[in-house]
């Protein structure tokens, strides 16, 4: 067995465009899959390939409530190794994505409703 095993399964699993951007999705905390699926504008069972990938490599974990399927980085060093690939390529770090408006999950149907329910303005 190679001693470089983890890198390895690590940098494969880094070396598709959709699971960096997955990953750059889940840089600010834990995703419902349909908010994935709905911020990237990719089919579901193409986005479950690719969790599936970051999972087996040890960059994801999953918890279930309900119907929805949550995912989150188990190590937030990977950061720092995509970070770091950033500034050796010179490409800019994407910024974070905003509320994409057909996701219906719970995490989204809230920030909807703090969106609306905004308070008066005294004068």
């Amino acid at each position: 067995m190679n001693k470089y095993t983890k890198e390895i399964k690590t940098f494969k699993a880094l070396s598709h465009p959709t699971r960096i951007a997955i990953l750059e999705l889940l840089r600010d905390g834990e995703q419902c899959v349909c908010h994935i699926e709905a911020s990237l504008g990719l089919r579901q069972a193409y986005i479950s390939q690719q969790l599936i990938a970051l999972r087996k490599a040890g960059i994801l974990a999953k918890r279930r409530e309900g119907w929805n399927a949550y995912y989150r980085v188990i190590n937030p060093e990977i950061y720092t190794l995509l970070d770091s690939a950033y500034q050796l390529t010179g490409t800019p770090r994407s910024a974070s994505e905003v509320v994409p408006s057909n996701c219906s999950c719970p995490q989204c149907e809230s920030a909807s409703q703090e969106i609306l329910v905004t308070p008066e303005l005294e004068l």
